[in-house]
């Protein structure tokens, strides 16, 4: 009976309207029938957890069924989020500004609060360049770069910058390491790092690259970014990046410079760190952690509570069609 509720409750908690445009999609794609796009989709919500998004973005309905059990879908995800992290905990991570105080030895980079007014412009007096971040954003919506210069002084900057942001963040620019600017230099370009606390360890479970392209400010992939796993081992890129579209770089379209084939600096250094910083909170197990890595060492640029799953697998990224939940090990 518990099992048949569940059913129950989520198929009636679809978003019909786009799981039928998901389906015309992929049967101009594939020629496959409608009927049998809906109801393979269907299963594959009941039995893998996964949504019209997960099929479509790994390509679910070019699977077997021992393939698909080895993705992390977004039901599985949900699942590992609640089995590890204690929501009563999340605001540290969902604020920034609390993230920011708790993980201050972690982001190595000058920091204030537009509600603190005297150490705002404080720290707009020592900062010719600087990022302004909302408090409430998320996917670098509303991130904006700035230089103390475009006001007349610090208490200008500061007023205008109430009236217009309110109550953000300031952040002293990350500078990049040469090498990884090379690749992209418009964005500030992270390691995405997945960390699992188990048994009073912490470690490393995937590792992904992201980087901007076509002169945004951001690396983030549905803001026009790009993604390739990294080997969490080694800090190797042995895969092309994809973007949203699936359109697969072996080298930056900008900068025509290689992603594949391109090695990380500091890697033990960075995989520590985060694993260090998966420690401070073990009340939120399953963490993902964005990565910058500059010419005096890596660090960490924010955290999220809820990693997400759709970055990790994509088609191009899994030639053999398995997935991550292996790595896992739960």
């Amino acid at each position: 009976m518990k099992n048949f509720k569940f059913i129950i409750k989520r198929i009636f908690g679809m978003n019909h309207k786009a799981m039928f445009q998901t389906v015309d999609l992929l049967h101009k794609k594939t020629g496959k029938s409608k009927a049998w796009l809906l109801q393979d989709m269907i299963r594959c919500t009941m039995k893998h957890g996964s949504g019209h998004i997960d099929y479509e973005q790994f390509e679910m309905y070019n699977m077997t069924e021992a393939q698909r059990a080895t993705y992390l879908t977004r039901g599985r995800n949900n699942a590992i989020v609640k089995q590890y992290n204690d929501q009563s905990y999340n605001h540290i991570i969902h604020n920034k500004d609390e993230f920011n105080a708790h993980f201050d030895k972690y982001l190595k980079r000058d920091w204030a609060l537009m509600r603190e007014k005297e150490n705002a412009v404080a720290f707009l007096s020592s900062h010719e360049d600087f990022m302004i971040k909302p408090l409430d954003g998320s996917c670098g919506v509303g991130i904006r770069k700035l230089k103390a210069s475009s006001f007349a002084s610090p208490e200008a900057a500061y007023a205008e910058l109430w009236t217009s942001d309110g109550n953000a963040l300031l952040e002293e620019l990350i500078i990049q390491h040469p090498a990884v600017s090379n690749i992209y230099p418009g964005s500030v370009n992270t390691v995405r790092a997945v960390t699992l606390y188990k048994d009073g360890k912490a470690r490393v479970i995937t590792t992904c690259f992201r980087m901007g392209n076509n002169g945004n400010h951001v690396d983030n992939l549905n803001n026009g970014g790009m993604v390739v796993p990294v080997d969490e081992k080694t800090g190797h890129i042995s895969l092309r990046a994809m973007d949203k579209e699936k359109k697969v770089y072996a080298n930056h379209p900008v900068t025509g410079n290689p992603i594949q084939g391109f090695t990380f600096p500091d890697w033990d250094k960075a995989m520590r760190l985060v694993c260090d910083a998966a420690l401070e909170i073990p009340q939120i197990g399953y963490m993902g952690w964005d990565i910058a890595f500059t010419p005096d060492g890596p660090v960490i640029v924010e955290g999220n509570e809820y990693p997400g799953n759709g970055l990790l697998q994509l088609p191009e990224h899994t030639p053999d069609r398995i997935g991550i939940m292996p790595k896992f090990n739960i």
